[in-house]
């Protein structure tokens, strides 16, 4: 039982040092009717991932998310137009 909880243990503490941080690309500024948002966007591969970091008072977290997801899934066709794959 001991050798168990070690071996979940070890597992954990790999997989900590997996994070989204190595797939983050520099935050990104959209513009809208509302104001600035600043987005995290991750790599083509990780489109859903990508999120607000700023937003204005006036929109919900979800509102920025949504358009940050919009701006990632735009680069997305950039990055497979320019004959990159996923």
């Amino acid at each position: 039982m001991i050798r168990t909880g070690l071996v979940v243990l070890s597992v954990a503490v790999v997989l900590s040092g997996c994070g989204r941080s190595s797939y983050e690309s520099t935050p990104v500024e959209v513009n809208t009717p509302k104001g600035k948002v600043t987005c995290q966007l991750y790599t083509p591969e990780r489109v859903q991932w990508d999120e607000a970091v700023a937003k204005p008072e006036s929109m919900s977290k979800k509102e920025a998310d949504n358009i940050c997801i919009e701006r990632g899934a735009k680069q997305l066709e950039a990055y497979r137009a320019a004959g990159g794959r996923v």
